[in-house]
């Protein structure tokens, strides 16, 4: 299923964008979900969303692959794994093949991105593991779809332990991302015909650092529903 309108008007900041799609997920029948916050930007929207359902607000963690010499081009994303692998990759070979990279290349550079993810799960989890999703509905919560890779990888990890619904929420999708998504629920507020960025549909798109996530997960963990 994908719920897809198109408002016209772009977003305030990331917490906009989150009450947005809160009122969206509201009306969607989801009950006691897990809300994942795609870390970093992910997290500021998720935590409204967390709040309106009354649920804790975690953040889970995907990095993308840079293209090599072009770190800002994304052919693929590793995620934390949560069932028997720590980590989940995920490599588009297409996106391979216009960078003309090879597979030896991508296994070269997967452990220091690994490295970077074991770094901010220490930074992330002070307060314990993440929630089990087995048979749970799971919301998966970013800032903005542009290539979808570290989206993808998120769903790849969750789905292998076996959530009873799977939903991808976010503010804004490039169109042609969307094809990476036919097995999962999809709620997008805009998906325009131009897309350059994300950050154009914002009108504030600071990075957000880890001490803003860690500050918005501690705040989250006894969210209370909104009225």
């Amino acid at each position: 299923m994908r719920w897809r309108p198109d408002f016209r008007s772009g977003f305030r900041d990331r917490r906009d964008a989150g009450e947005r799609l809160a009122k969206v997920l509201v009306g969607m029948d989801i009950v006691d979900p897990v809300v994942l916050g795609l870390a970093r930007g992910g997290v500021a929207v998720a935590a409204p969303i967390a709040q309106r359902f009354g649920v804790g607000l975690h953040a889970f963690i995907a990095l993308k692959i840079g293209a090599p010499g072009q770190p800002e081009v994304a052919i693929g994303a590793v995620a934390e794994g949560l069932g028997r692998n720590p980590f989940v990759v995920n490599v588009e070979r297409a996106s391979m093949d216009r960078v003309e990279t090879t597979e030896k290349v991508i296994d070269l550079r997967v452990p220091d991105i690994e490295n970077r993810i074991r770094q901010r799960q220490s930074l992330y989890r002070t307060a314990g593991p993440l929630p089990p999703v087995k048979g749970r509905t799971v919301v998966v919560v970013d800032d903005g779809i542009a290539t979808g890779h570290t989206a993808r990888a998120a769903c790849d990890s969750i789905q292998a332990d076996e959530p009873e619904r799977l939903v991808v929420a976010v503010p804004v999708t490039a169109r042609s991302a969307f094809r990476a998504f036919t097995d999962v629920e999809v709620v997008a507020l805009r998906r325009p015909e131009s897309f350059r960025a994300v950050g154009q549909f914002y009108d504030s798109f600071d990075q957000l650092s880890d001490e803003e996530v860690i500050e918005l997960l501690e705040a989250g963990q006894a969210a209370p529903t909104l009225p």
